[in-house]
């Protein structure tokens, strides 16, 4: 059973930053892809970014420039660095890890940021 666990969301004021940490444990396989996403209240869950197995990244535009998702030494981590945080980027943070060999997905629990203006 996969389990993933988030860390790293808070209060922060505008143009502050913030560090999310996940992790991915309970499989062999290493995730193919690693993901952000985000929802806001009212609003549906967005992908805020995701990295591959192989490094390469993508992010949504509102986020690029600012934001940086990386992964981590240990199997199957991933963190998003967060800068220059806006008031729209209030959100409860998930973070998303895919395995092929599994052909499923996982969720972690989210994360809350609040960003304050």
């Amino acid at each position: 059973q996969v389990r993933m666990v988030e860390s790293g969301g808070g209060l922060v004021q505008a143009g502050g930053s913030l560090r999310l940490s996940c992790a991915a444990s309970g499989t062999f396989f290493i995730s193919n892809v690693m993901a952000w996403y985000r929802q806001a209240p009212g609003k549906q869950r967005e992908l805020v970014a995701r990295i591959t197995s192989g490094g390469g990244t993508d992010y949504a535009d509102s986020v690029k420039d600012r934001f940086t998702i990386s992964r981590g030494n240990a199997k199957n981590t991933v963190y998003l660095q967060m800068n220059s945080l806006k008031p729209e980027d209030t959100a409860v943070y998930y973070c998303n890890a895919f395995f092929r060999e599994r052909a499923s997905d996982y969720w972690g629990q989210g994360t809350q940021v609040t960003v304050s203006s």
